[in-house]
């Protein structure tokens, strides 16, 4: 067998096996996006959201379990008042939630 001749085979199996191979593989996506990248691009949003709408006077949780009440806003940096005389300053994004007056966290 010459390699056009192994070009123009028919398969075995049926004549749609490249069909149903494609359909398989958009169905394999369809299940990826849905289950894992779609899931993921929404919470990264929410934390983003989260992120952008802390103010001054918000009780916050830093990813390292500190809580404190921001006391100065910058657009990279938070400076939070942790007790009477310490004040911390930290990266926005290493803020894990905002509470609200109960000391749960705050869904928008």
């Amino acid at each position: 067998m010459t390699s056009l001749d192994l070009l123009f085979a028919v398969p075995r199996e049926g004549g749609n096996s490249g069909l149903i191979f494609g359909v398989q593989m958009v169905l394999i996506f369809a299940i990826f996006y849905f289950l894992l990248l779609r899931p993921q691009a929404k919470e990264r949003q929410r934390v983003e959201d989260m992120l952008t709408k802390i103010k001054k006077g918000d009780e916050i949780v830093t990813n390292g379990g500190v809580i404190g009440r921001v006391v100065h806003v910058e657009e990279k940096r938070l400076t939070i008042k942790t007790a009477e005389n310490t004040r911390i300053t930290v990266d926005r994004g290493r803020i894990a939630a905002v509470l609200d007056a109960k000391g749960e966290t705050k869904e928008e």
